[in-house]
């Protein structure tokens, strides 16, 4: 990638190759909104794109292990015990993801009342591993991102793979949270936390866009 007629070099003075235009366009961009101040938390392509050539393509097993291990303790099988409001709130939004998990990717995992894990199909875990290992280390990195900013494996594999959108997202990695700001309301701290997650997710998914996902 050039910038001004010059290469551009990742962190470890490997060349920035991108897989796509739009993402090289991106970049591009982001350099070009730049001040007489390199401020790199304003250039949050060219770090994805820096840590898939850095970090995840030296060791893409690593980064695989990472990703599903979510699945283990993924937030869409951790259902509340209580109130029953909140309950049927979960199983609307999160059973379908499950179930759509276990027909498309042949993942089936089971919920459970509580924050106690349960051993997870085996047979699952690994269909999953399968899926994510196939992975480039572009699409990786968007995918181990996604995972990490919604604690759940089944929410960003349904990014990836079209099932739900950036609202629809949100709505299902904040719903705990959302149905108590809906009964005692939201303190300013967490509001503000909740913005910087909101900001994470829409960088997460704007980089597997620019991938062509």
């Amino acid at each position: 990638m050039l910038l001004d007629d010059q290469p551009i070099g990742t962190p470890a003075a490997t060349g920035l190759v991108v897989p796509t235009r739009a993402l090289a366009e991106a970049i591009a961009a982001e350099w070009n909104a730049q001040g007489p101040k390199i401020d790199p938390a304003s250039m949050p392509m060219l770090q994805l794109a820096n840590a898939a050539i850095d970090r995840v393509a030296p060791d893409p097993a690593r980064v695989v292990g990472e990703t599903v291990a979510y699945a283990e303790t993924d937030l869409t099988c951790h259902w509340a015990p209580a109130p029953n409001e909140l309950i049927e709130r979960q199983r609307q939004h999160w059973q379908p993801l499950l179930d759509w998990l276990a027909v498309s990717c042949d993942a089936p995992l089971q919920p459970v009342s509580g924050i106690v894990p349960i051993r997870q199909s085996a047979a699952a875990i690994d269909a999953l591993r399968t899926l994510v290992r196939g992975l480039d280390p572009f699409h990786l990195t968007g995918l181990h991102y996604l995972t990490t900013v919604t604690g759940s494996l089944v929410i960003a594999l349904s990014v990836f793979r079209g099932r739900l959108d950036p609202e629809g997202a949100w709505a299902a990695a904040q719903l705990d949270e959302n149905f108590q700001i809906e009964r005692w309301g939201e303190d300013p701290l967490a509001a503000q936390r909740r913005r910087g997650q909101r900001a994470e997710l829409d960088v997460a998914i704007r980089f597997l866009r620019l991938l062509g996902v």
